[in-house]
């Protein structure tokens, strides 16, 4: 099987037998409370899905994740994660000291740490979001974070359960997944979406050249009007239940927030399915992009910098359903105009949805829009 991003997969949490005494040494620490989302991105270290990370970055490593997307070791990183702190709890920290990891005043790890040291926002927000306009979803985030930042390995004693447990798999139990079903390629499709035709099109057309699908939704921070994380995972449970062989694809949560950083994260989202075990990654037409901050083929167009990555791209085209041929198409295979195309916009199918109406059976599957339309509200709010 591939090997995990860096050569090994992190493993950062406690063994069962060594919880109860980490437990008491946190309680004895100076405690950091941190964020539903930051919690989430020390549990994807602890598990893994971030090798080779073991804690949040080091001063050096940041500044080289900012200025070249690689980790000072040169491996491909392009996006750091962070643990940020106010200036008062940064004046009782110093390097050499452990600190208890903490939220609702409950420690659930510790990081031990390496090095503190302070940030530039607007050079933050430049070289992972390509703008500094405070409209951004990342851009905004940055802009109120703390400004002094932690770095060293972390130990997590306490997990939480997850938003939905059934399909919350660590890379090691992916892995051996897997193995069980004698996949030897796997593509990996990252959605924050109710699934169209469009999207099964894709995963479909991947799925011909692989063994297996790994179809891996993100569950967490959205931003308003993106599918909730409820919704989409019933809707894929209907679109898997009618449609897929139970041999060819399985379905395994994401649990990190978005971060709509386009072209960064769309090498971000690679690396973990690698680590998940995946030796393809589909990346489609304005993959994690927001707004019109980036190209609709930039996502794609950064994955010639990286071929050191260690996991191949799949791309995608723009593609639409094509009335005179009879499905969905896209413009290197299809001789019709655009008088015989149906888009698949998903803002209008949004839209649609929102006010209780169905897009045609030609982009979403009745089964999936009648999964949508039991909610009242099926998007963020």
């Amino acid at each position: 099987m591939l090997p995990p991003h860096g050569g090994r997969l992190i493993d950062r949490l406690m063994p069962e037998q060594d919880r109860p005494g980490m437990k008491e040494e946190a309680g004895e620490l100076t405690p950091i409370e941190v964020s539903d989302e930051l919690r989430t991105d020390f549990e994807c270290i602890a598990y893994g899905i971030f090798s080779p990370l073991e804690g949040p970055v080091n001063e050096a490593d940041y500044l080289s994740i900012l200025e070249r997307g690689r980790l000072q070791s040169d491996l491909p990183w392009t996006f750091p994660i962070v643990l940020d702190v106010s200036q008062d709890a940064s004046s009782r920290i110093h390097e050499g000291d452990s600190v208890a990891l903490v939220q609702s005043g409950e420690p659930f790890g510790i990081l031990r740490v390496e090095d503190k040291y302070t940030f530039d926002r607007n050079a933050h927000s430049q070289s992972i979001y390509k703008t500094l306009d405070p409209e951004h979803p990342g851009v905004a985030k940055t802009n109120n974070m703390r400004p002094v930042l932690l770095g060293g390995p972390i130990d997590i004693f306490a997990e939480t359960p997850g938003k939905f447990p059934k399909y919350r798999l660590k890379p090691k139990e992916t892995r051996y997944l897997f193995n069980q079903k004698g996949w030897r390629t796997i593509a990996g499709f990252q959605t924050r979406n109710a699934p169209h035709i469009g999207h099964e099109y894709v995963q479909k057309t991947a799925l011909a050249f692989v063994d297996g699908l790994f179809i891996n939704p993100l569950i967490g921070k959205k931003k308003p009007g993106d599918f909730r994380d409820d919704v989409i995972i019933d809707t894929y449970d209907t679109l898997f239940r009618d449609y897929y062989l139970p041999n060819s694809a399985t379905l395994v949560t994401l649990e990190m927030e978005m971060r709509y950083a386009g072209p960064k994260e769309a090498i971000f989202h690679a690396i973990a399915r690698k680590n998940f075990g995946c030796t393809h990654f589909v990346v489609g037409r304005d993959h994690a992009g927001v707004g019109d901050y980036y190209g609709p083929y930039e996502a794609q167009e950064i994955f010639s910098d990286y071929p050191d990555l260690g996991i191949t791209p799949i791309f995608f085209r723009s593609f639409f359903y094509c009335k005179k041929c009879g499905g969905v198409q896209n413009d290197k295979i299809c001789p019709h105009g655009p008088e015989d195309h149906i888009d698949f916009k998903g803002r209008e199918m949004r839209r649609m949805l929102k006010n209780g109406e169905r897009p045609s059976d030609l982009l979403m599957r009745p089964e999936v829009v009648d999964a949508i339309l039991k909610y009242p509200e099926p998007f963020v709010t």
